[in-house]
């Protein structure tokens, strides 16, 4: 994001949430204005995981979303993630799910450095999970 404001605002919700936990007035009209900067900034995941998260919150009274599962990843030559072979990964262990407040912290970190091929990644699979458990079929 180059905006300041949206890095500002951002930052505030990431504060508030470690601050005083999911307070469901107040982060989504956050999200919904973020959303708004985002939307002018031009950056459509970001836009769409805004939307998806403050539509979950309103809903659920709460963030249901787990952290996605940490699948193995190697860079390629480009910088480009690709997945590891599940014959080779079989021996890494799988952390516990994670819901709720610390799930949401972590999305929000990753919306911080959305550029980061990565962080991407990952948000697209919350983008996922969001619309899998809204039951939208897209």
């Amino acid at each position: 994001m180059e905006n300041i404001k949206a890095q500002k605002l951002l930052n505030k919700i990431q504060r508030d949430l470690m601050r005083n936990g999911i307070i469901i007035n107040t982060i989504v009209e956050d999200l919904k204005e973020l959303r708004k900067m985002v939307v002018e900034e031009n950056i459509p995941l970001l836009a769409k995981v805004t939307r998806l998260t403050h539509e979950h919150i309103s809903e659920n009274q709460d963030f249901l979303i787990a952290i996605p599962d940490d699948i193995p990843v190697e860079l390629d030559e480009n910088g480009d993630p690709i997945e590891i072979d599940s014959e080779e990964s079989s021996g890494i262990e799988t952390s516990e799910e994670i819901t709720g407040q610390e799930s949401l912290e972590y999305m929000l970190s990753l919306m911080a450095e959305h550029s980061n091929k990565l962080n991407e990644e990952e948000l697209r699979e919350y983008v996922k999970a969001l619309k899998a458990f809204a039951g939208e079929d897209y």
